[in-house]
């Protein structure tokens, strides 16, 4: 949904007060969170979509590491998970259901979780996903709202997704990038989520539909402060994303993304089209995005790397300036 038609839907709903919830939708933060005693808080997520890859068993893998990602960003070790399952039942085999499920399944074993159910509903269109469900400590959850000026900020994955998806849509993508497509959007934040722990976060966030655009304008929204980044920094999964986006092939989120927050967003005349697409593409399962002190940015990244995480410094945190984030 177009982030703007969203925040008009959800501000019909009334806002609820109580004195263990500690994190609700307020700030746009990735999980809510419920205060069950002095020394636990659940955190619950859900998140499903369309296949953004042919091949179903893949696809589970990729829609549920997306939605764990939610519950790494808050800093909490997740527990169980339940499918959610849109199917044409009369239009596709019952092995696709299957093999997806498998694939998502295996994703949940790999996050050291428990699947203990869900539901399905026949649909025109296939979509697969799970609600998530973990724990964290009520003094150590990571919101988005706490980003400090002098952070350094730490993206853990490339970007393109949503571009490199649209070029397999037009049957251009090559099998290298689909590839290199699902070997990052299927991988689990687990490992930079442990990393993280390790070190004194400000805030974070997971980067999806809204983009890193999108993503960082809450994260500064929500914390009171600009956040600058560098387009050079900007890691993509393959150099051809480039390419697609300067021909034009990217989801039309891109758009809907563009549209709504430009308002909060100044981008340099130097920065390439491409890279500004970029920057708005919507996200499938992407990266971590968390700000800490400058001065720990080097060791963590050392860390991440020594895990297998292919982090970068992409940007840092300032005083509130008149815009949320600068792109140069």
């Amino acid at each position: 949904m177009d982030p703007g038609d969203l925040q008009h839907v959800l501000s019909a709903l009334p806002e609820i007060s109580h004195p263990d919830i500690l994190v609700d939708m307020r700030h746009s933060d990735d999980a809510g969170v419920l205060r069950l005693t002095n020394d636990i808080a659940l955190v619950q997520t859900l998140d499903f979509f369309t296949p953004i890859v042919d091949d179903p068993y893949h696809f589970g893998r990729i829609a549920a590491a997306n939605a764990f990602s939610d519950i790494y960003a808050m800093g909490a070790k997740p527990l169980t998970a339940m499918n959610i399952v849109c199917f044409p039942s009369k239009d596709f085999s019952q092995d696709i259901l299957r093999n997806t499920l498998s694939g998502g399944h295996s994703i949940i074993q790999e996050a050291g979780a428990f699947l203990m159910g869900g539901h399905s509903v026949d649909d025109l269109e296939f979509k697969y996903g799970l609600s998530v469900t973990g724990v964290v400590h009520p003094e150590k959850i990571i919101t988005n709202s706490r980003a400090c000026p002098g952070d350094a900020c730490i993206l853990t994955k490339a970007l393109g997704s949503g571009v490199l998806a649209t070029a397999l849509k037009g049957q251009l993508a090559q099998q290298d990038e689909i590839d290199s497509l699902i070997a990052t959007t299927a991988c689990l934040n687990k490992s930079a989520a442990s990393v993280m722990k390790e070190f004194p976060i400000s805030a974070c966030t997971d980067i999806t539909g809204f983009g890193l655009a999108g993503h960082l304008c809450e994260m500064a929204q929500a914390s009171g402060v600009s956040i600058f980044i560098d387009s050079n920094r900007l890691p993509l999964i393959k150099q051809t994303v480039i390419e697609y986006a300067n021909m034009g092939l990217v989801p039309a989120g891109t758009y809907a993304n563009k549209s709504y927050y430009k308002q909060y967003i100044q981008i340099e005349s130097g920065v390439a089209r491409s890279f500004e697409d970029i920057f708005y593409d919507p996200q499938t399962s992407g990266g971590l995005l968390f700000c800490l002190p400058e001065k720990y940015a080097k060791d963590c990244i050392a860390e991440l790397k020594l895990k297998k995480v292919n982090a970068g410094m992409i940007g840092v945190v300032k005083a509130q300036l008149k815009k949320h984030v600068y792109l140069k």
